[in-house]
């Protein structure tokens, strides 16, 4: 399998009106379905899907704390976020306006009560594993191009891991969107994957 696209969380908690809305997240949604549209341009679609428990302990709802505070844990750093993707609700599914019939696989992430997981390779834990590497590692997958929602968070920490597995890792820079929780977060998310090596393009230039 020489091209793989990875859709990360293009979910109705992430588009407009949704519980944790990237700001025009819904941009996405027609960048990907020209690139699945397009035959021959990707071999294998993989898409994941925030997945969390009702409880899940990065929802501000379970703390003392605030939308937007910084906790710390299972030992490390945990932003709050409102109650988002919750399992087997509308947030949580794929948006409607995807074209789903062409992916092949979906990877379930944050699933674990007791710690997020942005990367939909690892948890935050870096060391409880999702199961994609192991599926494209059977498919014989060497290098991914990676969109979605959203570049400063589940996008980048997906990227970095998948060139720390060695991976060769292209981001499709006009299919992502972006937090900013704070000025700039996007454009540091960037820098961050371009210093470890991943490579951005624009959709246009895969059909």
């Amino acid at each position: 399998m020489s091209r793989t696209l990875i859709l990360v969380d293009i979910q109705n908690d992430f588009c407009p009106e949704g519980a944790l809305a990237v700001p025009k997240g819904n941009e996405v949604i027609p960048v990907a379905n020209r690139l699945l549209e397009t035959k021959g341009v990707f071999d294998l679609i993989i898409a994941t899907q925030d997945w969390h428990p009702a409880d899940h302990l990065s929802f501000a709802s379970q703390h003392a704390g605030s939308i937007g505070d910084v906790i710390e844990l299972g030992g490390f750093t945990q932003v709050l976020w409102p109650d988002h993707c919750v399992q087997n609700t509308m947030g949580a599914e794929l948006t409607p306006g995807l074209k789903k019939d062409r992916i092949d696989r979906i990877i379930y992430k944050g699933i674990h009560r007791e710690i997020d997981s942005y990367s939909c390779f690892f948890e935050n834990d870096h060391k409880t594993a999702t199961g994609l590497e192991d599926f494209l590692r059977l498919k014989g997958v060497t290098t991914v191009f990676i969109m979605g929602l959203a570049t400063d968070y589940c996008v980048k920490y997906s990227v970095l891991d998948a060139l720390e597995l060695n991976m060769e890792t292209v981001v499709i820079q006009d299919g992502c969107r972006g937090v900013e929780l704070n000025p700039g977060d996007v454009k540091q998310a960037e820098m961050e994957m371009r210093q470890k090596g991943a490579r951005f393009c624009g959709s246009h230039e895969l059909i």
